[in-house]
């Protein structure tokens, strides 16, 4: 018996001149769903995680009074496959999704099932609230205009979105299908193939600059911070980085609010903590990590405020909170904001090796809590997930079947979401710019072939984990993947890869 709420129907006898009458007196009620998605959070990034020189109370309490996951793992390495994969229940490499620009189409073909349009067609109302960055329009987009397709059309009632990302030009609000407070008599341009003539860049410009970056980050300058991706007009629209907490928590609760007697479903994009950070004056010196330990604070805060807002509405105990990463974590990801020197002895991504963009396990394996006060069996689970079965879980938790071609790298952790003692996957695929597979604690990575394996992720100091060679490591001995056993278990790597060869033939079929 499934151990999330169930509501049972009750009957009684109405007599009416000795006529029966059987009645339903209470009818299931479907829990709302709230997914905080953080971008760039390391495993190591959170108090509750071991976390030395930040504190986040908020986050905190939630792995104090529901689950908290010590390998649960973001699908990519990279954060707009990541989101792919959560929403459509698929593996990103079968839509070949990469790191998109900010002028990219929308990546998510609008016949393709999602996750929102899934529970939409359960009874819920849908929203995402943050940053997007999975594309919107059909590549050509006019950002003066209409700009879709994008989340309205595939599943989101709701949307409230930074196109892309904060480092990533337009650097506009968009709401549902139009940018926010545009003047029409001064239009806004965006171009990732030249620079606007006469427009100051990071590269022409650098005395404008709040703090350096690299030649990827030097174009259109925008709050004294030049970004990717050239840019001019819109004044009006621009944001202000430092606003985004209040405006991103202001939206997502007003949409909580709106829909406190329907159940609903919120997808809470942060920006925080990726590039480039720049946390609200109210939050910046709260940690001794400098502008990345202070957006994290910021992003705890943003957290409780929402929390906050179900208990207040008292719907908190029909709601289920799922806090996950999107990848693992960056320091230097193209701007020098001391991140790097103010670091200290934190540990961003715990024992693990790797990083944002790397194969090895701090790529993937990121925070995650569920919480749900008095449905949930709370403790510390060791279960592996994937957040591409939260599609398939979710569904069966609402007792919605999907189509055969619906979801097909998802299975159904629903049980794994609601009780701390459960069991999860016994394989597991991790994308980064290679496939990996996780079989219980083995992890194997699959060589890179027909060119030179880097060591190093450019320029982020970060091990890639690419070898021209097949790597197997025994995370129950080695959890620093340090020993490479590959040579002593031939016949086990080549099962691995077999086990690889078969998921990715599913998408040929």
């Amino acid at each position: 018996m499934k151990i999330y709420l169930r509501f049972v129907f009750s009957f009684f006898l109405v007599f009416t001149s000795c006529d029966k009458k059987v009645k339903e007196t209470t009818v299931p009620q479907k829990p709302n769903i709230i997914i905080f998605y953080v971008d760039d959070l390391g495993y190591g990034d959170l108090s509750s995680y071991g976390a030395v020189g930040v504190s986040t109370p908020n986050v905190d309490k939630l792995a104090e009074n529901g689950i908290k996951y010590t390998d649960a793992h973001s699908a990519a390495a990279t954060c707009t496959p990541s989101r792919y994969s959560l929403l459509t229940g698929q593996y990103a490499f079968r839509n070949r999704a990469r790191v998109l620009p900010g002028d990219a189409p929308l990546l998510i073909d609008t016949k393709t099932p999602t996750l929102p349009k899934m529970l939409k067609k359960a009874g819920y109302n849908t929203a995402v609230v943050g940053k997007w960055h999975l594309g919107l329009g059909n590549g050509d987009t006019n950002w003066n205009e209409e700009i879709k397709p994008g989340p309205l059309e595939i599943g989101f009632d709701y949307s409230f979105l930074l196109p892309a990302t904060g480092d990533r030009v337009p650097t506009i609000f968009v709401e549902n299908h139009r940018a926010i407070n545009l003047d029409e008599n001064d239009p806004i341009q965006i171009s990732y193939k030249k620079p606007f003539e006469g427009v100051p860049t990071g590269k022409t410009n650098p005395e404008m600059l709040r703090y350096p970056a690299d030649n990827q980050h030097s174009e259109a300058i925008v709050n004294g911070i030049s970004r990717i991706g050239n840019q001019t007009g819109g004044e009006s629209a621009l944001w202000t980085d430092e606003d985004f907490p209040y405006i991103f928590t202001e939206k997502a609760n007003q949409f909580i609010e709106k829909n406190k007697e329907n159940p609903f479903f919120l997808f809470f994009s942060f920006h925080d903590i990726h590039v480039p950070r720049l946390p609200n004056k109210q939050f910046q010196g709260k940690s001794s990590m400098g502008l990345r330990g202070d957006a994290i604070v910021q992003m705890d805060w943003m957290t409780g405020q929402i929390i906050k807002k179900i208990e207040e509405l008292n719907i908190d105990k029909n709601t289920l909170v799922i806090f996950t990463s999107d990848n693992g974590p960056v320091l230097n990801d193209g701007y020098s904001d001391k991140a790097e020197e103010l670091l200290g002895s934190h540990k961003p991504s715990g024992p693990f090796r790797g990083g944002k963009y790397s194969a090895f396990e701090a790529g993937t394996r990121v925070p995650m809590i569920t919480y749900w006060p008095e449905k949930i069996k709370k403790g510390e689970s060791k279960a592996l997930i994937s957040q591409v079965d939260y599609y398939a879980s979710l569904a069966s938790l609402i007792n919605k079947k999907l189509g055969k071609k619906e979801a097909i790298d998802s299975k159904n952790l629903e049980e794994t979401l609601l009780n701390a003692n459960t069991k999860g996957r016994k394989l597991m695929l991790e994308e980064s710019f290679t496939l990996s597979l996780r079989n219980k604690n083995y992890k194997y990575i699959t060589p890179i072939k027909n060119r030179k394996a880097n060591k190093w992720i450019y320029g982020k100091k970060i091990e890639s984990g690419a070898s021209n060679e097949p790597q197997l490591y025994d995370l129950s001995k080695d959890i620093g993947e340090e020993v490479n056993i590959a040579k002593e278990n031939k016949k086990l790597t080549k099962k691995m890869q077999s086990q690889i060869d078969s998921i990715v033939a599913i998408s040929k079929k």
